[in-house]
């Protein structure tokens, strides 16, 4: 079988290799898609080498496939079922696990990072992990539902309720699927954002958009919401502008939810945080309830994939997906490892 090999910074290459086994309790699947997402683009870079599983190895966690085999013990998947995978191997040991907080183990192993992910065209992992699709939702959905399951769960942390004003600060893949969850559950919408095209993709989608490096950013917000700054405010660019533009735009009691990833440490306004009492939440993955959540909304047509999903190479055009994906001119860029046509129409 093939698979794409990332041997080091900046470096894939396609590689011939036997296709896995499969043991006691694990199911392997046969690729179909595979998106690339903003870790993957750090991976690549060497920023995280530090836990990238020994090199040679596979990047990839959003994906989804068919069941090609199951070893003993595997029940309720059989092969065919088209499936996705939650990629996260918690202790279940650790405080946090013990806590009920698995998702967020002390010990945690993100599957695509610190162990091999899905950029190849079998794929074998334990079968705690394989989530089941319907069989009626395409390969379209199906390989969104963990990037959908990451805005639900944002959501899920801010409290949002029905007819709240909530700001997204970073309209890219995430930005917008937050977008679409806010609104899905009654709130009202505005996502802020540096690029033009970004931008005018959100107002084809419905959203209200501004431009946070105009100055009159602030003065719109207060606007929009009559003076009282908005409940909600997802970061999701992972910048300082973002964090100190977010705990500006709050109202009294409101929440942020900082679901971007933030590389270096971040000034705050604290005194801010203390004088209209604030809140200020993490958001870093999911829980099998937000894998649920998000094939519900995608079954419903809430988010509309071939609206998020700019192009399609196949896995032997992989350095040029990333590529294409880490010029900015593409929102969802995804690899093929099976038989789907390919596609560069951002």
């Amino acid at each position: 079988m093939r698979r794409l090999q990332y041997t080091g910074r900046e470096r894939l290459e396609l590689a011939e290799v036997p296709a896995p086994e499969v043991g006691p309790g694990e199911v392997q699947i046969a690729v179909r898609l595979t998106g690339i997402c903003g870790t993957d683009l750090h991976a690549l870079k060497g920023h995280m080498d530090a836990r990238v599983a020994p090199l040679p190895s596979v990047l990839g966690h959003e994906m989804v496939g068919e069941v090609a085999a199951v070893g003993s013990g595997v029940t309720g998947l059989e092969p065919g079922a088209l499936v996705t995978v939650m990629p996260l191997l918690w202790c279940s040991e650790c405080a946090a696990c013990r806590a009920g907080y698995s998702h967020v183990c002390q010990r945690l192993k993100f599957v695509g990072i610190d162990v091999d992910g899905s950029m190849q065209e079998f794929w074998t992992v334990p079968a705690s992990i394989v989530i089941p699709l319907p069989a009626g939702m395409t390969l379209e959905q199906g390989v969104l539902v963990e990037p959908v399951a990451v805005a639900h769960h944002g959501v899920q942390r801010s409290g949002l309720v029905a007819g709240e004003r909530a700001v997204v600060i970073g309209a890219g893949p995430i930005g917008m699927l937050i977008a679409h969850v806010a609104r899905s559950q009654g709130a009202e919408v505005t996502l802020l954002e540096l690029d033009g095209h970004r931008r005018r993709l959100a107002a084809d989608e419905g959203f209200q958009t501004l431009d946070p490096s105009d100055d009159g950013t602030l003065t719109a917000l207060e606007t929009w919401t009559e003076g009282a700054g908005a409940q909600v405010v997802f970061e999701v660019s992972g910048s300082a502008g973002g964090v100190e533009l977010g705990v500006q735009a709050l109202a009294v009691r409101g929440r942020m939810v900082v679901v971007g990833i933030h590389t270096a440490e971040r000034p705050t306004n604290l005194h801010r945080v203390f004088w209209r009492e604030l809140t200020i939440l993490g958001s870093r993955v999911y829980q099998r309830s937000d894998f649920e959540a998000a094939i519900s909304l995608l079954e419903r047509g809430v988010i509309e994939p071939s609206r998020l999903i700019s192009a399609v190479f196949p896995l032997a055009h992989g350095e040029q997906a990333f590529a294409h994906l880490a010029s900015g001119e593409a929102m969802k860029v995804l690899i093929s490892s099976g038989d789907v046509e390919g596609r560069a129409d951002s």
